[in-house]
């Protein structure tokens, strides 16, 4: 075990970065993108302060559910600092609830309204490694609090406005529930054995690889059904230039997610797994994308730059068979 390092250096801060996972730091980006995309009147700094609170929070969130399931980190990432001992249990949790609590700040400066959902998601994050250890409840139990993002994304827009759940809305929310529920399924593939030993009861441990595989095709269809359905809801056929690049990255999506789902039938072995997960993290993104760009075309190009960072932070993670 290597000697802890100090919460005020500059080897804690390394060892925090790593621990938040840069390259999944996308997800909530793309996640508050998307619900902020569907407030008309949201300016562009407001846009930015909100983004970056988004981006954030997945990291802190990251780090936090770290603290408490350093068994199975232990087994089946042992890279991790948590699990190194190069950074003390107790310090990274300070470090997460502060930078959540900021971040919550953030969200409730735009609308006191999420001052209810910020400490749901707070409470969710702090008690998902309980229903992570039920087979039937680790991915939907994650990806509500991953929904609630996206609807505070929404509401921050609004500021304070009056709260109207279109049909579009509701599909996107779909979307993003039924993608990120599958992410987290995925996610569990390349940790069977690690999980087994340390008490998870996940899909995986309980049913094996080709129940959890085709569980994870259903959640992947509904994903794609419903950012079929907000499309269907939200198309306007007099802004051809809008339904182009946002035809673009969901065909973009579309294919990347049947090539993840491909891959992920043929895995028997969960040290190939991550090449099926990496895809669902790229589908992710590119199917919000696309619901982003419907609603905000003049965000195409952040959209682009954000997708090109997203591909560079994957390439730089410390181990590539580890998402």
């Amino acid at each position: 075990m290597a000697n802890t390092v100090s919460i005020f250096s500059i080897g804690f801060l390394r060892s925090y970065i790593i621990t938040m996972r840069p390259y999944l730091l996308f997800i909530s980006g793309i996640t508050g993108l998307a619900g902020m995309s569907f407030a008309a009147e949201i300016s562009n700094i407001e846009a930015v302060v909100l983004f970056l609170a988004f981006f954030l929070s997945y990291g802190f969130g990251q780090a936090l559910t770290d603290c408490f399931q350093t068994d199975t980190d232990s087994i089946s990432s042992p890279y991790r600092p948590l699990v190194k001992g190069l950074i003390n249990r107790n310090d990274v949790l300070i470090v997460s609830l502060a930078g959540l609590v900021i971040c919550s700040i953030v969200f409730i400066y735009f609308s006191l309204i999420n001052l209810l959902f910020t400490i749901l998601a707070v409470i969710g994050l702090a008690t998902y490694t309980y229903f992570k250890r039920k087979w039937w409840s680790g991915p939907f139990y994650n990806a509500w609090i991953v929904a609630v993002l996206f609807f505070i994304g929404y509401i921050s827009g609004l500021k304070n406005n009056s709260i109207y759940i279109s049909n579009s809305i509701a599909a996107a929310m779909l979307a993003v529930f039924f993608g990120y529920a599958n992410f987290v399924l995925t996610g569990y593939f390349k940790d069977v054995n690690a999980d087994r030993q340390t008490g998870y009861n996940t899909l995986l441990v309980k049913f094996g690889f080709r129940i959890s595989s085709i569980v994870s095709h259903l959640l992947a269809l509904l994903f794609i059904l419903s950012a079929g359905v907000f499309i269907y809801f939200s198309v306007n056929f007099q802004s051809l230039i809008e339904l182009i690049f946002a035809a673009l990255f969901f065909i973009a999506g579309l294919i990347t997610t049947i090539l993840a789902q491909k891959k992920l039938s043929k895995v028997k072995d969960e040290t190939a797994a991550y090449k099926a997960i990496s895809l669902v993290v790229h589908s992710y993104i590119l199917i919000l994308s696309a619901i982003t760009v419907l609603n905000k075309p003049t965000w195409l190009l952040l959209l682009i730059v954000f997708y090109l960072g997203f591909q560079s932070a994957m390439k730089s993670r410390p181990v590539q068979n580890q998402i």
